[in-house]
């Protein structure tokens, strides 16, 4: 994942202000800024740029693609275990 930037700007917005302008306040996340929406006041959570957007990995996705063999598990021959322990 790539070095997140530093917000560009970081505004504060009440709960009912992001409400009535959430579509707007995304764009502008999607942009690069920072928005924290406060309630009664008190920040209560941030509206920030999303950087990973790579779909969720599914389990069992690759069943059946590749197999390990028996002997996956056995004792490496002298010479590779040497080259190890240099």
């Amino acid at each position: 994942m790539p070095p997140r930037k530093p917000p560009r700007v970081r505004e504060t917005v009440s709960l009912y202000a992001a409400k009535t302008r959430l579509s707007e306040l995304v764009d502008r996340a999607a942009r690069g800024e920072e928005i924290v929406i406060a309630k009664s006041g008190k920040p209560r959570a941030a509206l920030v740029p999303l950087t990973d957007v790579r779909p969720l990995r599914t389990p069992g996705k690759g069943r059946g693609k590749w197999r390990v063999k028996r002997s996956f598990d056995a004792p490496l021959p002298r010479n590779v275990a040497d080259d190890f322990e240099r």
